[in-house]
C-alpha cells in the first residue's frame, strides 16, 4: 500500500504595510482613493505600485496627508503584527514644518525664507530624532520580524539653471533643507537597523526647473498636490528605490 503525502505548502506571499505622511500616500500623482478622504491616498503611490508588482499575501496602506511622527505611532500601526515581513515609511518633513517653509519661501523674501528654512533645520536636528526613534521604536515593537525601509525626501530644485520663480538664493536653501533631513532620518534608521531609501539619486536631474520634473511646483486646485512627486515620481523615483531595498 503507498502512502500519500501531500506535497509541500508553498511558502507564503509577503505581508507588506505602507505607512507615513503624503509622500508615502501618494499627494500629487491623481488616481486617487476616495475612500481614502483627506489622506489622499493614491493607487499610483510607490506602496501600490509595489504591492501591484509583488503580489503580498497581504497589504495594508495607512500613510495620510499630513502625518507627523505621533500620527504614525498613535493611528497608523494597527495593521502591524508578527507575521508583517515588509513596512514601508516616509515621515519627518511635516514635523519640521516643511508645508510651513515652502509658503513662506514661495511668498516672503529670501531673507525670510533663509531664516524659516533655517528654523526647519534646527528642528531637525534638534527635536526630531528622539521623535523618529520614538516612530520607529513602536514599528519595531509591533512588526518585530519585518524589513523596515524609510525612504527619504527628494531634492525639490535642479540648481544652476535658470528658472522663474523662487529665486536660486531660495532653490538652494530649501534643497539644503533637504539634505539635512535626510540625514538625520538616515541616521536614526541606521540606529534601529531600517534600511534608508535616498530617492535623491533617482530624482537628480528630475526635480523643478531641470524641464523633466517628477514633482510638481505651485498647483491652484488642488493646493495640496504643490511640491509632491507626480505619478511618474512615484513610479521611477520612489518604487525603485523601494523595490532594491525590499
Amino acid at each position: 500500500m503507498s502512502l500519500g503525502l501531500a506535497a509541500p505548502a508553498e511558502a507564503a506571499g509577503p505581508v507588506y504595510v505602507a505607512l507615513g505622511d503624503s509622500y508615502s500616500a501618494g499627494n500629487g500623482a491623481g488616481n486617487y482613493d476616495s475612500a481614502s478622504g483627506s489622506c489622499h491616498r493614491s493607487l499610483s503611490s510607490y506602496p501600490y505600485l509595489w504591492k501591484n508588482a509583488h503580489a503580498p499575501s497581504s497589504f495594508a496602506d495607512t500613510a495620510c496627508s499630513g502625518a507627523v511622527t505621533t500620527d504614525v505611532t498613535n493611528s497608523q500601526l494597527g495593521p502591524l503584527n508578527s507575521a508583517t515581513t515588509l513596512v514601508s515609511v516616509t515621515i519627518g518633513g511635516n514635523d519640521a514644518g516643511f508645508a510651513d517653509v515652502m509658503t513662506a519661501c514661495a511668498t516672503d523674501s529670501d531673507s525670510d525664507c533663509v531664516n524659516r528654512v533655517n528654523q526647519a533645520e534646527t528642528y531637525a536636528r534638534n527635536t526630531l530624532p528622539a521623535r523618529l526613534d520614538a516612530t520607529y521604536a513602536a514599528i519595531r515593537a509591533k512588526a518585530p520580524n519585518a524589513k523596515v525601509v524609510v525612504l527619504g525626501y527628494p531634492h525639490l530644485y535642479t540648481l544652476n539653471v535658470f528658472c522663474i520663480g523662487l529665486s536660486d538664493t531660495k532653490h538652494r536653501k530649501i534643497d539644503e533643507a533637504s539634505d539635512v533631513l535626510d540625514s538625520v532620518i538616515q541616521g536614526r534608521a541606521a540606529a534601529h537597523g531600517f534600511v534608508f531609501g535616498d530617492v535623491r539619486t533617482t530624482f537628480n536631474g528630475h526635480e523643478l526647473c531641470s524641464g523633466d520634473d517628477w514633482l510638481h511646483s505651485i498647483v491652484i486646485s488642488p493646493t495640496w498636490e504643490s511640491y509632491h512627486p507626480t505619478a511618474t515620481g512615484h513610479a521611477s523615483g520612489f518604487y525603485p528605490v523601494l523595490n532594491a531595498n525590499s
